[in-house]
């Protein structure tokens, strides 16, 4: 007697591993959509880390360079007076171009200056002690003392936002650190002014950057607004500093301003100070504030070697240049350390997915 075959219950297994088959198809697409948009947005955060640190070293490059020009070459009698126009520039752009609706930031309100203290004061002081260094001291002295802001990032990233830099990252802050010591400590053209004016840059650097990214986080007043109100609400303190020292009346009695050479770089310099807050923001809102300072550190490299051919003021000696280039080297390390890219490990990738499979 002949067996009939179960038609129904072969249908009912094809019909299974089919189902089983579908499911594992749709899950293993989902998991490769998956992956591949998380590989996507990582490129995406990777390219604005370093765009936007490049454009920020580039800045700070640029300005230094034009300040130095401005203040020691054309002695142009006042650094304050410097700092009133870079003020006034970031106010005047800014509000051009949100009256034009380039950008958007929202209206003065009672409680702005609230929301953003203290960045307006740490960003007015940052602004002049920056500028009274730049003309105190020679580029090359001046870049490796502007070291020592890593230092104290590094401890106020710890102290406010409880981030801890890796080993890696420490040692070559300690590095910058050393080097920046063992230049000072033959700095022939040494100026206590410039030294002290500098220092107090360092701390409010150190400072700002960690304030500029808790405020992006919380003050929910967007980067444009930021720049905005430090710049409004720093203004009129900064002229009347100005006023009372001085510097407003030798300023005027200037005998360069018919010079079209001076006006252009002075203009220049104003525009540079909009750009150089515009992309310190950026860069700290894509980055940690310890990386902003050292970005802004390792444009020191190139300001550093150029600092000994322009301005005239820097001295030579062996112990000076080695702890410069120890600096220099310490602060390529850093580069390294940091904006290395993570790569998945081959392993994960190679594991295959058992989700649905029929047992």
């Amino acid at each position: 007697m002949e067996t009939k075959p179960n038609s129904r219950s072969d249908g009912i297994i094809v019909e299974m591993n089919v189902n089983t088959h579908s499911i594992s198809n749709k899950d293993g697409n989902m998991v490769v959509n998956s992956r591949e948009r998380h590989q996507t947005e990582d490129v995406s955060s990777y390219f604005k880390k370093i765009a936007t640190a490049l454009f920020y070293g580039l800045s700070s490059f640029m300005i230094t360079v034009v300040n130095k020009t401005v203040l020691t070459s054309f002695r142009f009698p006042s650094f304050l007076f410097l700092s009133l126009g870079q003020l006034a520039a970031s106010i005047i752009v800014l509000g051009i171009a949100k009256h034009l609706k380039i950008v958007s930031f929202s209206s003065l309100q009672n409680n702005t200056f609230g929301k953003i203290f203290p960045l307006p004061v740490i960003f007015l002081g940052n602004m002049m002690f920056g500028l009274g260094g730049t003309k105190a001291l020679s580029l090359p002295m001046f870049a490796a003392l502007r070291r020592f802001s890593i230092l104290m990032t590094m401890l106020l990233e710890l102290k406010i936002l409880s981030i801890r830099p890796s080993v890696a990252i420490q040692i070559s802050v300690y590095g910058m650190i050393g080097g920046a010591l063992l230049a000072a400590s033959d700095d022939l053209s040494f100026n206590m002014e410039g030294y002290t004016y500098v220092m107090i840059t360092n701390v409010l650097t150190a400072a700002n950057g960690v304030f500029v990214k808790k405020k992006l986080q919380t003050a929910e007043i967007g980067k444009y607004g930021l720049m905005f109100y430090n710049s409004l609400f720093m203004f009129m303190p900064a002229l009347l500093i100005t006023y009372c020292t001085g510097d407003l009346h030798e300023t005027l009695a200037y005998e360069d301003w018919r010079n079209p050479y001076f006006i252009i770089q002075f203009l220049l310099s104003c525009f540079m100070g909009f750009i150089l807050s515009y992309s310190t923001i950026l860069c700290t809102q894509f980055n940690s504030a310890l990386t902003t300072t050292i970005v802004g550190c390792l444009k020191n490299i190139c300001v550093t070697y150029l600092g000994m051919f322009i301005g005239g003021d820097y001295v030579f000696s062996w112990l000076n240049c080695v702890g410069i280039n120890v600096s220099v080297f310490a602060s390529l390390l850093y580069t390294y350390v940091t904006f290395r890219r993570k790569q998945t490990s081959d392993k994960e990738l190679l594991i295959p997915t058992t989700r649905g499979e029929a047992v």
